[in-house]
């Protein structure tokens, strides 16, 4: 028997849960347009099953190891490879065995949420999960993944997945999309082009990562020309083998620059050869996010922009797990000044779409609402990672609709590398958005046929048109 409550995160009030209801129902089966995340190309372009319960749902998850490890369960003994070549546990029995014995710590949170979804829709396991369920679950998804109908294409095609992008570096050769490509498989996997890699001077190995880039890209990156046409000639590269319809850039914050081609070029030369104070790292990051606003104009993809990450807080975990092992911690983003000089170039331009995210909530109603409400170029992206909850994507709702509207938002994104929680995520989303929808129709400010359209615009119509999907 279902566990799951069907009116989950839908209001009390019966009247206005009955018009969440119906709004949800019109939505909940649209195909997922999932147009931002860290998902592995590799998954589809082979089609392997996927080797057990912990790999699937426990090793790759930061949101599960990052709570268990701050209530003293080590990365180690949870199967996260170490950077460091140390070795960890990979009896996925004992991984599982400890993750369900310490499942009661994500009690309340999304990851609860997306899990008990996961475990009753997508396995049809009903009954609760904790210590003394740990192996039976962990034989019946065992037994599952080793059938073809949990491979990831059947899978893909199960969620109802009408599109996806992954995230690659500029370094990538794409050969995982090529391979999807050429394999006659109908699901539409495309890539995302991440350049942070050799944008930001401050990227582990940024000396080495140029150099490879020039190789890669046929371009003399000594120069600020060449530089420039080698990010070019990239993009084209992943819009021609990956599809791309977009670029993702994770900078530490909002900041932008406009500087000259001289002073540019001079900027460049000093991060080149490894000379620039943190201050002209800054600065450099700035002034790339307008350069790819510029490239964007001549080659339609659409920038995105994840400010606000202090990414990997503790220098001990970076050292022995490496990048993003859960120590990303929100910081201060100042949107309205650090985005000036870009907007100033390039806001006021119909053909530029520029997607922001935000992990600094007091900017939503203050900043990121007034600004996507009158710059024509930007769109708000919706609540990203720690406010990839209930509670974040109503605040995110209650926050901006006043000032940006719906139209000026750009629908959901899951932001996973978790492959099965990726249907969870939307279907919280959706439950969300109209239970908020069934809000403003009850206190008489939205008619409920209007409604009905803008749930359906919040799930998939404006996602497909903001990413050209």
């Amino acid at each position: 028997m279902p566990r799951l409550d069907p009116d989950r995160l839908f209001p009390p009030e019966e009247r206005t849960r009955a018009i969440a209801r119906a709004l949800y129902e019109g939505v909940k089966d649209l195909p997922i347009i999932s147009p931002h995340g860290h998902t592995d190309p590799s998954w589809f372009a082979e089609n392997q099953p996927f080797p057990d319960p912990a790999t699937l749902f426990v090793k790759p998850d930061h949101y599960v190891f990052r709570m268990l490890f701050s209530q003293g369960v080590s990365l180690d003994s949870l199967g996260v490879p170490r950077a460091d070549g140390g070795e960890v546990e990979t009896d996925g029995r004992a991984i599982w065995r400890r993750f369900a014995e310490h499942y009661y710590l994500l009690r309340g949170t999304p990851s609860r949420l997306w899990l008990d979804y996961s475990f009753e829709n997508v396995f049809g396991l009903t009954d609760p999960f904790g210590p003394d369920t740990a192996d039976a679950f962990y034989d019946h998804i065992d037994a599952a993944l080793k059938t073809e109908a949990f491979r990831p294409r059947a899978l893909f095609e199960r969620f109802n997945i009408e599109a996806i992008a992954t995230t690659e570096s500029p370094l990538d050769d794409l050969r995982h999309h090529r391979t999807i490509a050429e394999s006659g498989w109908g699901g539409r996997v495309i890539t995302a082009y991440r350049p942070d890699p050799v944008v930001d001077p401050d990227f582990p190995g940024f000396t080495d990562n140029l150099a490879k880039f020039g190789e890669i890209a046929g371009e003399d990156v000594s120069t600020w020309a060449g530089y420039l046409a080698a990010h070019r000639n990239r993009r084209a590269y992943f819009k021609e083998v990956g599809g791309a319809t977009s670029s993702d850039h994770g900078h530490p914050t909002a900041h932008t620059e406009n500087l000259g081609e001289a002073e540019a070029a001079a900027l460049y030369e000093t991060v080149r050869t490894g000379r620039a104070s943190a201050a002209e790292a800054e600065a450099f990051r700035g002034q790339m996010l307008t350069e790819m606003a510029r490239m964007s104009l001549d080659d339609g993809l659409v920038l995105q922009i994840h400010p606000g990450s202090r990414r990997n807080h503790s220098g001990a975990i970076l050292q022995k797990f490496g990048r993003d092992k859960g120590f990303d911690i929100p910081g201060r983003t100042d949107f309205v000044q650090d985005l000036k000089p870009l907007l100033d170039a390039h806001g006021l331009d119909t053909r530029l779409t520029i997607i922001l995210f935000m992990l600094d909530e007091t900017t939503q109603s203050r900043e990121l609402a007034p600004l996507a409400g009158v710059y024509p170029a930007l769109r708000l992206g919706p609540p990203w990672w720690f406010y990839d909850s209930p509670e974040g994507m109503m605040r995110f709702r209650q926050n901006t609709t006043e000032t940006a509207g719906f139209y000026n938002t750009v629908g959901f994104n899951d932001d996973t590398r978790a492959y099965l929680s990726i249907p969870a995520r939307h279907d919280v989303a959706r439950r969300v958005d109209s239970a908020y929808l069934a809000t403003l129709v009850a206190t008489g400010r939205l008619g409920e046929d209007e409604a009905h359209d803008v749930a359906h615009d919040l799930t998939y119509g404006l996602v497909k048109k903001a990413y050209k999907l």
